[in-house]
């Protein structure tokens, strides 16, 4: 169904909203039950680019956050991604708003406030272009304060996990064999689903081992292959992905703690777990250089500042790290689906192929052979016309 706000009303402020609820602190779980016509309700500051895709293919009619969804931090791109797709953003509701139920109906005022029946249930900003646009300046004047602590945490982590990182410590024996192989690490992050379907050459004809980062090992078998391996905490894999056959490999916290095991082990999957301090992203770079892979090709990963910064977690710096040491094995695929497009039109196409048979034609009749087919064909064809007319 087609969004009923539009980018000029949406700035202005024209319309009212009213609809059923949808709840949940967390993005990435409401978005698998979130419908079209839904009002999205979510506890999510500086939401960033992956999750605002994810509500705007769910088309709910408006987004209602309890936090801030541009803190200050950094400019993240969240934000602006729901506005431009035409979806009511509004921001900094506070706790109140995730009082509500799943399924309630509300309605949110033109000055941000937000009604259950006649009861007024919380207040904030709805997101327009000036807003956005102020908000976003302001962040962009704070990114020297998140640079100077994301260098604090990447020597941080340096600090902890040297031994890992740098010579293999605490890497646990896996039964995929690595190495000498192509390794694909798919992560369900920016532009995973056209660079995987851009890849299909490459893995068509190298067969690489297949490894999926959490909700990749769905990205995967959405493309119609199957995981070798899953890596991750297992929070946003489904069962289906888990009992697919693949080696899973539990992400866990540096002192043990794993709490996606119970979960796998009530599924009766055989697992491995690997403590570690960084990102389920980090564990399956650094598993596939440790076991000695020829080529680590990525998707869906992180690469730049602002994509580290977008997960929301000093933890990032690890991936950054991580990217440095496995750097002469690794090639990134992102935007790979961009770097060659097309320039032939369907219309182009088509042309042609008229344009050929046009051409066939005329050399056939330009010969003895072609003139008698032709002849055949006009004799062929007025045998069914007859037969067609005889009938009325």
């Amino acid at each position: 169904m087609p969004f009923p706000f539009n980018r000029k009303s949406t700035s202005a402020k024209t319309a009212e909203i009213a609809g059923g609820v949808r709840i949940d602190a967390r993005t990435k779980n409401l978005t698998k039950r979130l419908k079209a016509g839904d009002i999205a309700v979510i506890n999510h500051e500086d939401i960033d680019r992956v999750a605002a895709e994810a509500l705007v293919a769910c088309k709910p009619v408006a987004v209602l956050n309890a936090a801030k969804s541009t803190s200050g931090r950094y400019p993240n791109l969240g934000p602006r991604i729901l506005f431009d797709a035409g979806i009511a953003l509004i921001d900094d509701l506070g706790a109140d708003i995730m009082k509500l139920s799943e399924g309630d109906k509300i309605r949110v005022e033109r000055d941000g406030t937000v009604y259950q029946g006649k009861n007024l249930i919380a207040q904030g900003v709805w997101q327009d272009e000036e807003t956005l646009d102020a908000s976003q300046e302001a962040a962009r004047a704070g990114m020297s304060t998140q640079l100077k602590a994301f260098a604090s945490n990447t020597m941080e982590y340096v600090e902890r996990e040297q031994d890992l990182i740098f010579d293999g410590v605490g890497v646990p024996d896996i039964s995929t064999e690595l190495e000498g192989r192509h390794v694909l690490v798919v992560v369900r992050g920016y532009r995973y689903k056209e660079d995987l379907a851009a890849l299909r050459p490459y893995i068509r004809e190298y067969h690489p081992i297949i490894i999926g980062v959490d909700g990749g090992a769905d990205a995967v078998l959405e493309e119609g292959y199957v995981p070798d391996m899953i890596v991750g905490d297992m929070d946003s894999v489904s069962d289906d992905a888990l009992t697919c056959g693949a080696e899973v490999v539990i992400h866990a916290y540096r002192d043990g703690r794993a709490p996606g095991k119970k979960r796998v082990e009530d599924l009766g999957v055989k697992h491995i777990v690997f403590p570690c301090t960084g990102t389920s992203e980090d564990v399956a770079m650094l598993l596939a250089d440790d076991k000695d892979a020829e080529l680590i090709v990525a998707v869906g990963t992180h690469n730049t500042l602002i994509e580290f910064l977008d997960k929301g977690r000093a933890g990032m710096a690890s991936t950054f790290l991580t990217r440095l040491v496995v750097g002469s094995r690794l090639v990134d695929a992102k935007g790979v689906s961009l770097l060659y497009r097309s320039r032939i039109s369907t219309g182009l196409l088509i042309a042609l192929l008229v344009a050929g048979f046009i051409a066939i034609v005329a050399a056939l009749w330009a010969t003895a052979g072609g003139q008698t087919l032709f002849g055949i064909v006009q004799a062929w064809w007025s045998d069914i016309w007859h037969w067609i007319t005889s009938l009325f």
